[in-house]
């Protein structure tokens, strides 16, 4: 007896239902990733049906928001998969905003400590006019045998 080849499987999809479960977003953003041209589900009447692709650039989105590429950055780098079916360019065009993203967490991490110790200098400076004890400064040591 000759085995038969196993019929063809449909492709799978998901409703906007399915996907905002699965990610943990609300139906409305996936809808606003829709508007900003970042997924395209199939219509079937008012219905949209979301396939393997809109799932995968869903994950990418999220990961690029959680990376702090805006929207147009991560949409940048969809489209240029989606041109060449080549993903080399956008490697390198997600190595460069990588490398940007990094520039400017590093400028702000540096703002940051900046600011963080000129807040130190003004509290020192307050408790020193208060004649306040600096909440910061290690406990003044008493001398052995006095008491």
């Amino acid at each position: 007896m000759k085995a038969r080849a196993p019929a063809p499987s449909a492709p799978t999809t998901y409703t906007i239902s399915d996907l905002a479960k699965e990610f943990a977003l609300t139906t409305r953003a996936i809808r606003f990733y829709e508007d900003c041209g970042l997924v395209s589900p199939r219509r079937a009447g008012s219905a949209r049906i979301y396939g393997e692709r809109e799932r995968v650039r869903i994950k990418l989105i999220l990961r690029g928001k959680r990376l702090g590429l805006s929207l147009a950055e991560i949409g940048e780098l969809l489209d240029l998969y989606e041109v060449g079916r080549n993903e080399r360019a956008q490697l390198s065009k997600f190595l460069e905003m990588l490398g940007e993203r990094r520039e400017r967490l590093l400028q702000q991490k540096e703002d940051i400590d900046d600011t963080l110790a000129e807040i130190e200098g003004l509290e020192r400076e307050c408790r020193r006019r208060l004649g306040e004890p600096d909440a910061r400064a290690p406990p003044a040591s008493v001398p052995s045998g006095a008491s």
